[in-house]
């Protein structure tokens, strides 16, 4: 499919969702987001991506704030733009399994609090799970937008992905697809052949592109998506771009205009994003995206840009940090003898951990974790391709699979839920129980109110106090000295 002559393309922005992700760990707050509201408003972006359950399950682990609260701000700020999260048809907020009935009643309490869209992903791709989630999403008044995944496998072909695109397409009330490239290994010369086929086999449902730009070459997949005549593209406030992150929203209105199609954002909006973002990353010590040298070795391990530093935080627990490289080797092994699974979530955690419990035990698959044999069991869905056999022997004569070959997937009733966590519990009580640890719900409810207002960015003795009060919630006593001047600070709770 050609595109027409000029075209208008429209952008949904990631700076709150997955540039945090990628570069953060899942990090921000809802009063780090305060400043940047009003611009990204503005700006007009088609959407904004937000959250998905772990970002709930991040936020009451490292500073116990509501997170229902957080978004509602977040929301309240964006009353111009459409409102996104992403989840998998088996679960949210975990790499395992969540019950049907926490599902469902996830997405309608996030379609309460105003988030309209929902993505849907499945690297297995097990189509009638992901069909009949989709029908779940749409009837509780959610706009539905399945993924196409995409993997370097020999595997997995133009008309692997082209069938299951054409598949999506063909559900009732399926307006957009999404395609994702979350290791960021997508070439322009792979997308020149495979986004003219989604193109065509989606017929008049929209693509949207996602690419990371682990390589540096994401913009030129993106030019190769508009020439196919997809006009939706994901990036990022500057910033909070590239690297493991996505291309800079900056950069793609810069070549969309060089190509002669039109947009409708307005580039003053941008800048005070961007600016923002750095202020807060520079004060905190945390990650600014920079633009990556090209490389090779992302085509090996396909690794998704926020496992890196997870990995090496591993072998730092372990006392091996030197051996990240020899892990990323194991990880291109063990990737193939598991049947070449798509490296992103779960697939890419479950084969990294493998892969780093490969290299620090004695012997290989010596332990092997619960998720790794569910996926061998065929738990999660269809393996493209069987576990190696040697391997499989390996995987099959751990003590724990003769227990998980009975293995069902708990269906646990809402109403059960509600008798065991709490009958009086709002929807939203009961889910942040559903998925985070007692303590930390009762923490967070015993709590200060939720911060909105911003960090004041400066040097002084004061603001960096503040800093310190801030970001730590074990600092307990700050004592200042200096000729004339004595300071004591104690915290309260």
């Amino acid at each position: 499919m050609v595109a027409c002559a000029i075209a208008e393309i429209e952008f949904i922005d990631q700076t709150l969702r997955d540039g945090p992700q990628s570069l953060w760990g899942m990090r921000m707050r809802a009063y780090q987001a305060t400043p940047a509201l009003p611009h990204l408003n503005a700006t007009g972006f088609d959407t904004c991506d937000l959250l998905g359950a772990t970002t709930f399950v991040v936020m009451m682990r490292e500073w116990r704030e509501n997170p229902w609260e957080a978004f509602d701000w977040i929301i309240k700020g964006l009353p111009d733009t459409g409102h996104r999260a992403g989840m998998r048809p088996v679960a949210a907020g975990s790499f395992g399994f969540v019950p049907d009935s926490m599902l469902d009643l996830w997405v309608a309490t996030l379609v309460k609090h105003g988030v309209d869209s929902h993505w849907l992903f499945d690297c297995l791709y097990d189509m009638p799970v992901m069909k009949a989630k989709a029908e779940a999403i749409q009837g509780v008044g959610g706009e539905v937008v399945p993924a196409i995944m995409y993997g370097l496998t020999d595997l997995h072909t133009d008309e692997f992905f082209a069938d299951r695109a054409r598949e999506m397409a063909s559900w009732d009330g399926v307006e957009r697809i999404y395609v994702e490239d979350a290791p960021g290994v997508l070439t322009p010369e792979r997308a020149a052949t495979l986004l003219p086929a989604l193109q065509e086999a989606s017929g008049d449902v929209r693509l949207e592109l996602h690419c990371h730009n682990t390589t540096g070459l994401a913009p030129l997949v993106y030019v190769e998506g508009i020439k196919a005549g997809i006009d939706l593209l994901h990036t990022c406030s500057l910033s909070m771009a590239n690297g493991p992150s996505l291309p800079s929203t900056e950069a793609m209105v810069e070549i969309v205009e060089e190509l002669g199609h039109t947009h409708r954002l307005d580039k003053s909006q941008l800048q005070p994003v961007s600016d923002h973002f750095r202020l807060e990353a520079e004060r905190l010590g945390w990650e600014t995206g920079i633009p990556n040298e090209y490389r090779m070795l992302p085509y090996r391990h396909q690794l998704p840009g926020g496992m890196t530093g997870t990995l090496k935080n591993q072998l730092d627990e372990y006392g091996m940090p030197e051996k990240f490289p020899e892990v990323v080797d194991e990880i291109v092994r063990v990737r193939e003898e598991l049947g070449q699974p798509i490296m992103a979530t779960p697939f890419s955690q479950f084969v990294g951990i493998q892969a780093v419990l490969n290299v620090v035990m004695d012997e290989r698959y010596q332990v092997v974790p619960d998720e790794v044999l569910h996926y061998a069991l065929g738990h999660y869905g269809p393996l493209m391709r069987p576990v190696e056999p040697e391997i499989a022997d390996r995987i099959f004569s751990q003590p724990r699979v003769p227990e998980l070959e009975k293995w069902e997937r708990d269906q646990t009733t809402e109403e059960e839920f509600r008798e065991k966590l709490g009958r009086h519990l709002s929807d939203e009580e009961l889910l942040l129980r559903y998925f985070c640890p007692e303590e930390q719900v009762d923490e967070m409810l015993a709590g200060p109110p939720l911060r909105t207002a911003p960090h004041v960015h400066g040097d002084g003795v004061l603001e960096q106090v503040t800093r310190l009060v801030e970001e730590s919630a074990t600092v307990r006593h700050i004592s200042l000295r200096q000729p004339g001047v004595s300071l004591d600070l104690r915290r309260d709770n």
